[in-house]
């Protein structure tokens, strides 16, 4: 009952989006870009680079099946095993490629990310993916240990923020 209460809140949602234009209008010169921000899922353990756990892998096929309509562009992730595991169901669906990033240089890839177009997934950690939704002028808060469900939205002008959304999608624990 929980799971269609999200997919209900989510279909919700992605058909307000089908409102914005997503393209310029005749005579415009505006485009969007939309970003889509994850932690990674739910890891087996707190090693360096630890796998996901089997409700990890769970989440990580949420993930892909909540966004598997949203006409993603470019997939993002840090050089992490869980990281990479958290988006590649859905760049195995999509036949995108996951780009790497260096959480290292959040402000040069937030900066990319703001002059690019298209419709982009990020997939950080519980300490940069808050950095770099208010680094994309959205607003976010601390992500605790515990909390994997969260699925950040900032839709962008060239110029400025439009939107900057919070989702929770699954479980939480």
């Amino acid at each position: 009952m929980k799971k269609i209460k999200h997919y209900n809140l989510l279909k919700l949602f992605f058909l307000g989006f089908s409102l914005f234009p997503m393209t310029p209008l005749r005579g415009q010169t505006e485009t969007t870009t939309v970003i889509y921000l994850v932690r990674h899922a739910e890891k087996m353990d707190n090693s360096n680079d630890a796998a996901l756990s089997s409700e990890g892998r769970k989440r990580a096929e949420l993930l892909s099946e909540v966004l598997k309509d949203a006409e993603i562009t470019h997939i993002h992730s840090t050089d992490f095993q869980r990281t990479r595991d958290t988006v590649e169901p859905l760049a195995s669906l999509s036949g995108i490629a996951i780009q790497l990033y260096d959480p290292q240089h959040l402000e040069v890839f937030s900066e990319n990310l703001m002059k690019a177009q298209g419709v982009h997934l990020v997939s950080g950690h519980s300490n940069t993916t808050p950095e770099l939704v208010k680094l994309l002028g959205g607003q976010s808060s601390p992500i605790q240990d515990h909390e994997y469900d969260r699925l950040y939205v900032i839709v962008r002008s060239v110029e400025k923020t439009k939107a900057s959304i919070l989702i929770h999608y699954g479980t939480t624990r």
